[in-house]
């Protein structure tokens, strides 16, 4: 009888904690974010499949450049549409060449979408960008949970299907990957601006994108974790450090300029 009264009891507890987590209400911020870590490897072996419904790798899609990568559902019902239409809206501004200079990869983490769902999105895109339509240089992807998880958690991107809802609670961003594939950066949302994708392919290229002034625009700026963007830190050495660092900054500056402008002027007589 005591066994009996146990087993009961056990079931019971049981019961009651699964209604306890039944009833505690799904928490968006909770469940989704992104935990940064700048430097963390992203597994390029991982196979996707492409819109045109090829096997590939991520190894094969960056082929030793640096990429955009941005985890997305394609069927997603809010920001994640706007999200790639607001990225190729700012790379139009960016002075860096699409393919030669760097990919864009988009994954989807749901694992119930298919090749025909990227297809799907990739059609809205070359609506209003029509040279998407056989580009090389922009994937759009999907696989199975295994491997959108694999890459996410590389990441620190946290996603969760709110089965109440129906929709998958995640963040809007995008990061940039080393050649390499080890992350850069997060930008997150939709409000960053173009020189924050400027500065970020810089910084992914590892000294490979971008010529000497936006390396030296590099210099003057670092990028912040918290915000997803980049500070000018010639301001923060006024604020900081007092006009005597500023002007010592500056005139590093105008230094390297200038040396710059006289080694093209000298190629230009020769």
């Amino acid at each position: 009888m005591s066994r009996l009264l146990l087993i009961l009891a056990a079931s019971l507890s049981f019961v009651l904690a699964a209604a306890v987590r039944a009833a505690e209400p799904f928490d968006p911020f909770g469940a989704a974010g992104i935990d940064s870590q700048p430097g963390a490897q992203v597994p390029l072996d991982t196979r996707f499949t492409d819109d045109s419904g090829e096997s590939v790798t991520l190894a094969e899609l960056l082929d030793g450049r640096p990429a955009v990568l941005v985890p997305v559902y394609f069927r997603c019902p809010n920001v994640c549409g706007s999200q790639l239409a607001s990225l190729f809206n700012l790379l139009g501004s960016v002075p860096f060449e699409l393919g030669k200079d760097y990919v864009v990869i988009a994954y989807s983490f749901n694992p119930q979408e298919t090749p025909a769902d990227a297809r799907a999105e990739r059609d809205k895109l070359v609506r209003r960008w029509p040279a998407l339509a056989g580009s090389q240089a922009v994937h759009l992807l999907t696989g199975p949970e295994s491997a959108s998880r694999r890459v996410s958690d590389a990441l620190g991107f946290r996603y969760r299907w709110d089965a109440e809802i129906q929709e998958y609670a995640h963040a809007s961003a995008i990061a940039t990957l080393s050649p390499s594939g080890k992350l850069v950066q997060w930008l997150y949302g939709l409000g960053y601006q173009p020189n924050d994708l400027r500065l970020a392919l810089t910084d992914a290229g590892e000294g490979r994108v971008g010529d000497f002034s936006d390396q030296l625009l590099l210099l003057c700026y670092h990028y912040n974790p918290r915000t997803g963007g980049y500070d000018n830190w010639v301001i923060g050495a006024l604020q900081v450090g007092g006009t005597g660092t500023a002007l010592a900054l500056l005139g590093f500056i105008g230094l390297s300029l200038w040396r710059e402008r006289r080694k093209r002027e000298g190629g230009d007589e020769r």
